[in-house]
């Protein structure tokens, strides 16, 4: 197994401060298999406090052969996203995806072009937009344990490099640590830890040279004997999150989430969150 994408370097911290929260959200998602291989997942979601209503229909088919995989999204902006991937045919280890977007209403569209290869001991990435404007590209190596990435994109309008991101982590059995750079000027970094096979906890931290600002965070996630999920964050704002999570029967699934800022406890603006999720 070779190393992360780039964009997956310390993602084991950022799943606790971000799965099982739902804040401000009432949402619903179905998944469904047909017998012939054909996945759908439809979904939805109400904003509690705006009222907006937004929700997507997604069916992914599969060719085993051919290593090709096709997936069409329809939200309910009307726009209508496919992506057609072919993977481990061309090259072991390489995909390569067509991602595009058409809004019938309008008439816009777009659309990427994307490479990914995986190796034991490096991952790389690469994707350019049809209109031919940017190039983005990441590289990711590996050795017995240490991770270290490279992102960059280069405008192809204004012929120069516009973004220099930099990460360097470290991955044991119980932990992950990650560091990483943006541009220079913003600085971040991660731990998670696996303290059981019931609890993990991560942390994570910031700051910014341009805007002299630090950001701190604290988060736990605790498995029940009954397979329920308890979650809890802080950050330096005194915003306490709080999750849980019961599986209901086999394929139903509920989240309920809530946000507390504990500095201003008075002056409202606390919110909550449901997620029922069905598979079948």
């Amino acid at each position: 197994m070779g190393p992360p994408k780039f964009g997956d370097l310390g993602k084991q911290a950022g799943d606790v401060f971000g799965k099982g929260y739902h804040f401000g959200l009432l949402k619903l998602e179905v998944k469904t298999k047909t017998d012939t291989g054909v996945e759908f997942t439809s979904g939805g979601s109400s904003n509690i406090d705006s009222g907006k209503v937004a929700g997507n229909l997604e069916t992914k088919y599969k060719v085993k052969d051919l290593g090709l995989t096709l997936t069409e999204k329809w939200t309910t902006d009307n726009t209508l996203n496919t992506t057609l991937d072919v993977a481990d045919k061309l090259l072991p280890g390489l995909k390569v995806t067509l991602d595009t977007s058409f809004a019938p209403s309008t008439g816009s569209k777009s659309g990427k072009l994307k490479t990914e290869y995986k190796h034991e001991a490096a991952t790389f990435t690469a994707d350019m937009d049809l209109a031919l404007s940017a190039i983005n590209a990441t590289a990711v190596v590996g050795h017995k344990g240490w991770l270290a990435g490279y992102q960059t994109c280069f405008d192809l309008g204004k012929s120069a490099v516009t973004k220099n991101n930099f990460g360097l982590g470290y991955s044991a059995a119980d932990f992950v640590l990650h560091t990483s750079v943006t541009n220079g000027t913003d600085f971040g970094g991660s731990v998670f830890q696996k303290v059981s096979p019931s609890l993990e906890t991560g942390v994570s931290l910031g700051w910014s040279s341009a805007s002299s600002t630090t950001s701190f965070g604290i988060g736990a996630k605790y498995v029940l004997e009954d397979g329920a999920a308890i979650r809890a964050k802080i950050n330096n704002k005194s915003e306490i999150g709080l999750g849980y999570q019961q599986k209901l029967r086999d394929g139903v699934t509920v989240t309920l989430s809530t946000l507390v800022n504990s500095g201003s406890f008075n002056a409202g603006g606390h919110k909550v969150g449901l997620c029922l999720e069905m598979e079948a």
